[in-house]
């Protein structure tokens, strides 16, 4: 049973910059709203609600994925990103993947609990868990709410795999948490879209810039966490030319892997940034959106398995060949070795003596 709580809802100051520059009605609102031109809203405030959980464990089936089970701590994400992939969710909330995703945040404070007692099911098999596949868990909200460093502890205390993917830099907070679990138990994804930190301040608003991003890359890799550079998304068009600087730099922080994801524009966000293209880059807008054609077979997104991770077509296949040829050359993995789950510790469970 999940529910939003009524007597509990915070309202941040309002910030200057946001990812999305409207609140277009959800796909499943009988009703769309328009703006009133006369009328000049106020900046958006970001508003966090609290939503009790009794799972917290999510699962696929994806074919694309390298996991069967998440955690996300937050619905929505404060960090804005225009291309985030995510925005869809809060649709069945009733709520905008425009603005009110970036605004309109749910916080999930029984998460910890709800993970233990998951953990402590009968019959529950560890399998790598993976943190941040939908929203970012670290967040603005999360300094305050530290949600992410209490799913930490408990998958710390039972020894169990975690792969975390973000962009925030507050991950460094939890450097204790993930040098105990070690390299056999916990890695980290860490996103770089672009090194130029004027169009990241555009494309992600509220996330920290990409030079920022490689500082945190080196002080995970100082502490021995193993991380992957996520060259993610490649903008084709924008920033697919910055491929191999990104892996170098990254490289030289001290990441041990990579992976990359094409742009990626289901549903509302196939708009919402064709909208943030013709204000922030109007000269480029039909560029990128030609190419993105091209990677998904004439459309602007392809949702079927194995396409929508890569795309398909002359320039997705050469996008493909400069990122393995750039690994090869760094000695970036691609892959890296499954982490343990034979060290899982029952929560509950008696330990033995002998």
């Amino acid at each position: 049973m999940t529910y939003l709580s009524d007597i509990r809802g915070e309202v941040f100051p309002a910030a200057r910059a946001r990812g999305a520059l409207s609140n277009q009605t959800g796909r499943y609102e009988r009703l769309a709203r328009q703006p009133d031109p006369a009328f000049q809203p106020a900046a958006p405030v970001a508003e966090v609600r609290e939503e009790t959980v009794g799972r917290v464990i999510s699962t696929n089936r994806s074919p694309d994925l390298g996991f069967d089970r998440s955690v996300n701590p937050y619905r929505g994400c404060e960090h804005g990103c225009i291309y985030c992939y995510a925005r869809p969710t809060h649709a069945w909330l009733g709520l905008s993947p425009g603005l009110d995703f970036e605004t309109r945040l749910i916080a999930r404070p029984n998460a910890a609990d709800a993970l233990r007692r998951e953990l402590g099911a009968k019959g529950y098999e560890p399998k790598l868990l993976a943190i941040g596949t939908n929203t970012d868990p670290y967040q603005p909200i999360e300094r305050d709410r530290r949600i992410m460093r209490g799913l930490l502890e408990v998958l710390r205390d039972h020894a169990h795999p975690v792969a975390i993917t973000t962009k925030g830099t507050m991950i460094e907070r939890d450097i204790d948490i993930l040098t105990e679990m070690g390299p056999e138990l916990a890695r980290v994804g860490l996103s770089v879209t672009t090194l130029d930190d004027g169009l990241a301040r555009k494309l992600e608003p509220r996330v920290p810039v990409p030079t920022r991003r490689l500082r945190v890359i080196e002080r995970l890799a100082s502490a021995g966490v193993v991380v992957r550079v996520m060259v993610s998304p490649v903008i084709p068009g924008l920033t697919d030319h910055e491929v191999e600087t990104i892996l170098s730099a990254a490289r030289d922080a001290g990441a041990q892997a990579a992976s990359m994801i094409p742009l990626r524009l289901p549903l509302e966000v196939a708009p919402l940034f064709e909208e943030w293209l013709r204000t922030h880059v109007p000269d480029r807008a039909r560029k990128v959106l030609n190419r993105v054609r091209e990677f998904h077979g004439g459309k602007l997104y392809n949702a079927g398995f194995g396409a929508r991770m890569r795309g398909a077509g002359v320039h997705a296949d050469l996008l493909q060949r400069r990122f393995d040829r750039a690994c090869t050359s760094l000695g970036l993995a691609r892959r890296l070795a499954p982490l343990r789950t034979d060290l899982f510790r029952v929560p509950g469970a008696q330990m033995s003596l002998f």
